[in-house]
């Protein structure tokens, strides 16, 4: 059987479709004001038998497709099982949340923390941090990377933040500097919420920020584990959707 596995997130909707343990089928897009017409649009043509859905949009989705739906923690924690069964402590970190989970034997889910009140560290926060400094989103986490002298950011409130960011290039900081100091933040706030689950000695980094080479190498280099990312880490929710399908 084809199993197929939508992750409806707030920025990027992702499909994987599984066949026999297999991934056949990976599509992904922007987000819109319909995802469920975003989600139409990646099923077609594409052939499955049964359909799982998850992400923050996972409900509004079956209420237009007979499909099942599954939480974001637990698809994570099964997409990244599959890609490194070692896996025992998971960072997603997407458009507007952060997620981080700690994971027993057998990939169960021992304890999770969620940032989900505010945008702070999220992709939608280093969106408009890197529009400020006018880099595009893609360069940004190489330029904080150029830079050896990060500047201090106080705030994380996304319109305090980009205040600050601005009176800093105003005072004359450079660019490079403002970017490593605005990864620098990111990277303490996420460090707090993985210091609250067990000890673990890698992390698999999932989500559309972990493709941020900056933020990865901070995390490496405060947490002292191996810092884990998958080849493509926006579709880990989506193959975990589709991998709970089939093992149902």
């Amino acid at each position: 059987m084809r199993h197929a596995g939508i992750d409806i997130g707030s920025r990027t909707v992702k499909l994987v479709v599984v066949e026999d343990g297999a991934v056949v089928t990976a599509r992904k897009a922007d987000n819109s004001f319909d995802p469920v017409a975003v989600g139409t649009a990646l099923l077609d043509g594409i052939r499955y038998d049964r359909l799982t859905a998850t992400g923050y949009g996972r409900h509004t989705f079956r209420q237009h497709y007979a499909c099942g739906v599954v939480s974001e923690i637990k698809a994570f924690a099964t997409g990244a099982r599959y890609l490194f069964p070692d896996c025992r402590a998971i960072l997603d970190i997407g458009g507007q949340d952060t997620k981080v989970s700690s994971l027993g034997p057998g990939g169960r889910v021992l304890k999770f923390e969620m940032n989900d009140r505010c945008a702070a560290g999220t992709g939608r926060f280093l969106e408009i941090m890197a529009g400020a400094m006018n880099y595009r989103i893609e360069e940004f986490g190489k330029a904080a990377l150029r830079s050896d002298s990060a500047a201090k950011i106080s705030a994380m409130c996304t319109v305090f933040a980009e205040s600050e960011v601005i009176s800093l290039l105003n005072g004359g900081a450079k660019r490079d500097d403002v970017a490593l100091g605005i990864h620098e933040a990111i990277g303490r706030r996420v460090v707090s919420m993985l210091g609250r689950l067990p000890a673990f000695d890698s992390l698999v980094f999932s989500g559309g920020v972990a493709c941020n080479p900056c933020l990865r190498r901070l995390l490496e280099k405060t947490l002292g584990v191996p810092v884990t990312v998958p080849e493509d880490p926006q579709l880990v929710g989506a193959l975990g959707a589709a991998l709970e399908n089939a093992a149902t």
